[in-house]
């Protein structure tokens, strides 16, 4: 597999073989690779939790455990809680 990286990135990398963190470029594209993973998976797991929040407001929206607010009075109490 071949990647073109921008001087940008090339001089990143040399950076870090050059200060001993990596042995070579592919130990630091594999670490960037490993990170970005983590990353994804991190934003899929808080995305699953959120989904299910939701899904869980909506029922109990459906089951009638709603409340209605004014968001101009909602504002107002945060104002007043806040001293503004």
């Amino acid at each position: 597999m071949n990647v073109n990286l921008s001087e940008q990135f090339e001089q990143y990398i040399a950076e870090q073989v050059k200060s001993g963190l990596y042995n070579n470029a592919s130990e630091v594209i594999r670490e960037a690779l490993r990170l970005k993973m983590q990353q994804d998976q991190t934003y899929q797991t808080k995305l699953e939790a959120l989904r299910a929040d939701i899904e869980v407001a909506c029922k109990q929206l459906d089951d009638g455990r709603g409340m209605q607010y004014d968001p101009k009075e909602m504002l107002n109490r945060v104002k007043r809680k806040t001293g503004q």
